[in-house]
């Protein structure tokens, strides 16, 4: 079989290190805005320079900082409504040009990073202290790299491939994704409705970390991974109910998310509408299978036998959830009601029988939000006709819809928390755990082959 969407962006984008084994750690006690200093730095070779260095020293701080809607800053502010914010760690906004003493050739981005570092100390400019974060840019002409960007997963650098003069949010926003923990978010096809008997094939498409772009922003189990839903907005599901959902990324309180207990695994639920700068092309309930509480490492749930998503210019709604069956965890749902910023969901937990719920109330109609986002893709800034710049591009006001919670069932705290850690340990900060073997370095991820998963039915 062919390889799949995934991993044309596993090829692209660049996944590093295993996302297996990243599980949640604990939730913040507050809301207080969590700062990590970033420091973009050009680097140069001895053998390959920027064609146009002031233009990129120009463009890199308007895409890491800049005031628009689609800069990191931005984008992270708004991804996690202000828990979260990537800041400058120098006043200049970015660091470089260095020129290292290696030739391009070869992608070598270990001795990239070790050889960066040690020019940026020259300067005074130490990791841990007067940076938390360091993304390194560098012209792709001569490197041969099969990708645009790199990350660690989770950890604090990154390596952006420039094809041109100016890096992107599809580029930049998707490696700062793996800085934070999250895989590419793949899709596992159940067409016959349970979820017993599933094959893994191509990607989300609600995520920047599953070929949707920026304009789909983070799902609910990357927020849940990240610590940017609250536990009134996660809602851990301990028993058979009715909940309401607002919209993921929608404004207000209310509840985000269920989490639901399968098997060793989790089943989380979000309900997407437009709001903000996402969402636009993205609607409807839609449903998550978490291994064994590795949030980060989420595959979307796709009953459809049309085998269409938003990603490829379907209905938005085309995949979304009206009810499913997990046989072997003995957990059933059903959607009672979606639309105008709202949803009502049924669970049924042990293998009660959903007929016995009492339905939830009606969703109350909101105001129809404007979408302002665009839509800016995975491939920004790859140069037009490359490899990179067609296999990138997979993906693609406030809502004030309200949500709460009808049924019964505890409420979770999210997860989250510092995901740290530097290429000699390779490991995950605290309450995560390590990723692979201390030494072990990057694993780049070069393509994704379809993987069937099959489990033992009940």
């Amino acid at each position: 079989m062919k390889t799949s969407a995934l991993g044309r962006i596993a090829l692209v984008c660049g996944v590093a290190a295993l996302t297996g084994g990243v599980v949640p750690a604990a939730a913040h006690a507050d809301d207080a805005t969590v700062e990590k200093k970033i420091l973009p730095v050009m680097v140069e070779f001895s053998d390959s320079a920027f064609q146009h260095p002031d233009e990129v020293r120009a463009s890199t701080p308007d895409t890491y900082f800049g005031a628009k809607k689609d800069s990191v800053a931005s984008f992270f502010k708004e991804m996690s409504r202000g828990r979260f914010a990537y800041v400058p760690a120098v006043k200049e906004q970015m660091a470089g040009p260095v020129t290292l003493p290696m030739t391009a050739a070869g992608c070598d981005h270990g001795k990239v990073n070790t050889l960066t570092q040690e020019a940026l100390a020259e300067q005074g400019l130490v990791r841990g202290k007067d940076y938390d974060s360091l993304s390194m840019i560098f012209p792709a002409q001569k490197t041969g790299c099969a990708w645009a960007g790199l990350a660690t997963v989770p950890g604090p650098y990154s390596w952006i491939n420039l094809y041109g003069t100016a890096g992107g949010l599809g580029v930049v926003g998707h490696e700062l994704g793996h800085n934070q923990g999250f895989g590419h978010q793949g899709r596992s096809m159940c067409t016959d409705g349970d979820l017993v008997d599933c094959t893994s094939d191509g990607t989300s498409a609600k995520s920047v970390m599953g070929g949707g772009g920026p304009a789909a922003g983070f799902s609910a189990p990357e927020l849940i991974r990240a610590g940017w839903l609250s536990g009134s907005e996660a809602v851990k599901v301990s028993k058979s109910g009715t909940y309401a959902l607002r919209s993921l990324h929608g404004e207000g309180d209310g509840t985000r998310a269920l989490d639901i207990p399968m098997g060793e695994d989790r089943l989380v639920v979000e309900y997407r509408h437009a709001a903000g700068t996402v969402d636009g092309r993205i609607e409807g309930v839609h449903a998550y299978r978490v291994p064994k509480g590795a949030y980060g490492s989420s595959t979307l749930i796709d009953l459809t036998e049309e085998n269409e998503t938003a990603g490829n210019s379907a209905p938005a709604d085309a995949d979304a959830v009206t009810a499913l069956t997990d046989r072997a965890s003995k957990v059933s749902l059903a959607v009672v009601s979606s639309g105008n910023g709202k949803a009502i969901v049924k669970v049924a937990l042990n293998g009660e029988s959903l007929a016995d719920e009492a339905p939830g109330p009606s969703a109350k109609p909101s105001v129809n939000p404007e979408h302002t986002g665009t839509d800016t893709d995975a491939g920004d800034g790859v140069s037009a006709g490359s490899e990179a710049a067609s296999a990138g591009s997979d993906g693609p006001s406030a809502d004030s819809g309200g949500g709460a919670e009808v049924g019964s069932g505890g409420s979770a705290p999210a997860a989250g928390g510092d995901a740290g850690s530097d290429l000699a340990a390779t490991g995950a900060g605290p309450g995560t755990l390590p990723l692979v073997a201390a030494g072990a370095g990057l694993v780049a991820v070069g393509g994704a082959l379809v993987v069937a998963r099959r489990r033992k039915r009940a």
